[in-house]
C-alpha cells in the first residue's frame, strides 16, 4: 500500500511562490508515476500536473501556463510542485495522487490528505 503525505501549503499574496510537497512511502516513485490535482470550494478535483516514473511530465494547459513546475527526487521519494506567480483563483486544496499521470481522478489508487493552498488579493 502507497501512503503520500502532501506538505507545503499555506497563505501567500497574489504573485508569490510556494513548494509543495509529496512524500511516497511503501513504494518507490522511480517506477511510479505521481499527479498533483487541486480542489477549490465548490468545484470538481481538477488535474495539475503529473510526473511519470520514466520521468516525462505533463501540466494542465488550461491555467498552469508556466507557472508550475513538477519535479521529483527520487533519492528523498518525494515528489514537488513549485508553484509561482500565484492568482487567487489557484486557491484550493491541493493533493498528491499516485499510479498514473491521467486527468481523470478515477484512474488514481491511491491519494494523499491533501494540503491547503490560499491566495490572498
Amino acid at each position: 500500500q502507497v501512503q503520500l503525505v502532501e506538505s507545503g501549503g499555506g497563505l501567500v499574496q497574489a504573485g508569490g511562490s510556494l513548494r509543495l510537497s509529496c512524500a511516497a512511502s511503501g513504494r518507490t516513485i522511480s517506477t511510479y508515476s505521481i499527479a498533483w490535482f487541486r480542489q477549490a470550494p465548490g468545484k470538481e478535483r481538477e488535474f495539475v500536473a503529473g510526473v511519470r516514473w520514466s520521468g516525462g511530465t505533463r501540466y494542465n494547459a488550461d491555467f498552469v501556463k508556466g507557472r508550475f513546475t513538477i519535479s521529483r527526487d527520487n533519492a528523498k521519494n518525494t515528489v514537488y510542485l513549485q508553484m509561482n506567480s500565484l492568482k487567487p483563483e489557484d486557491t484550493a486544496v491541493y493533493y498528491c495522487a499516485g499510479g498514473s499521470t491521467s486527468d481523470k481522478s478515477a484512474d488514481y489508487a491511491s491519494w494523499g490528505q491533501g494540503t491547503q493552498v490560499t491566495v490572498s488579493s
